[in-house]
């Protein structure tokens, strides 16, 4: 299997960006959607990366529309959601797949390393992976999980 430093996405505004830009820090890997329930989960992960940034935590976050069609705009219309109503200063990247044939290699990896309850697919918008410092896939978390409720995993992980 890929190591996920191996691993390429193409950001928001296009940019190529290697996983292995985040060697050594702990990744959290996130699908997310601008017109999703879980939606103003952003706020909590902005928080997240904003408390732990300086100690190594980066937060990435993936649009994916599969979901109820719940992200249908562009990269203009998600930068918008994301960093004018939600204060996002993570790194958000294009809109991908993450079920399917067409799955982005990130979560085909990440989903192989965490299969989760549905055996390797990803339930809904907000599924959240957690990438330890080495890039060994650490923990999957699910959608309903709030970025609150994952922070004494991270700090864990950030060996606190």
């Amino acid at each position: 299997m890929t190591n996920f430093y191996q691993l390429t996405a193409t950001s928001l505004s296009g940019q190529p960006i290697s996983m292995a830009d985040y060697a050594g820090k702990l990744v959290l890997v996130v699908n997310t959607a601008s017109h999703c329930g879980f939606t103003p989960q952003y706020a909590g992960l902005e928080t997240l990366y904003k408390k732990y940034a300086a100690l190594g935590l980066v937060v990435l976050g993936f649009p994916c529309n599969q979901f109820g069609k719940q992200e249908p705009g562009g990269a203009d219309e998600i930068a918008q959601t994301c960093h004018v109503n939600y204060g996002v200063s993570f790194p958000m990247f294009a809109k991908v797949e993450v079920n399917g044939a067409a799955t982005h290699p990130v979560f085909r990896y990440l989903k192989a390393e965490l299969p989760g309850v549905l055996g390797g697919r990803i339930k809904w918008n907000f599924t959240k992976f957690l990438v330890g410092r080495d890039g060994q896939p650490v923990r999957r978390f699910a959608p309903f999980t709030t970025p609150e409720k994952m922070e004494a995993v991270i700090l864990a992980a950030l060996e606190i």
